[in-house]
Formats: structure tokens, sequence, C-alpha cells
């Protein structure tokens, strides 16, 4: 099973709102999930970033595959140089 750490849009019709998850690359981008780790909000000014540095690095030295927009958001962060 390949795992990977996305993002699942939430929030209403304009206004998106994403969570941070860890997920099996087959289910759907909105499906189930294994794991939530944090959030983003791009709509505030600076955008809001809060992701759990802990579970974060438990599920990258587990070999979970940020996609290159998680990855973006991680450096952001701080979590991965």
């Amino acid at each position: 099973m390949a795992v990977k750490m996305r993002l699942r849009r939430m929030g209403a019709k304009k206004a998106p709102f994403y969570r941070v998850v860890v997920a099996d690359e087959r289910s759907p981008r909105d499906g189930k999930f294994i794991d939530e780790i944090g959030y983003y909000n791009p709509l505030t000014n600076p955008a809001e970033i809060k992701i759990n540095a802990e579970k974060a690095e438990k599920w990258l030295s587990n070999g979970a595959q940020p996609t290159e927009t998680v990855k973006s958001l991680l450096k952001k962060s701080g979590i991965v140089k």
C-alpha cells in the first residue's frame, strides 16, 4: 500500500479550506484517509498553515510521500528542509 500526504478539500463553493491528510494513494481526493495531520487556509492573509510536526515526521519516516503542494507547505512550516 503506497501512502501519500495530500490535501483534502473542505469548505464551501469558492471558499476552499484544506486539511492535510495521510491516505492510500488509490482513495479519492475527499474520500477515506488514515490520519489527519493539519490544515491549510489559503484565504487568510497571510495563508494559515498549521501542521502537527510530530505526526508529519512520523509519517515521513514511515515512507509516506508528500505531494508537491504538501511538500511546499511542509517547507514553509519548517518541518522539511
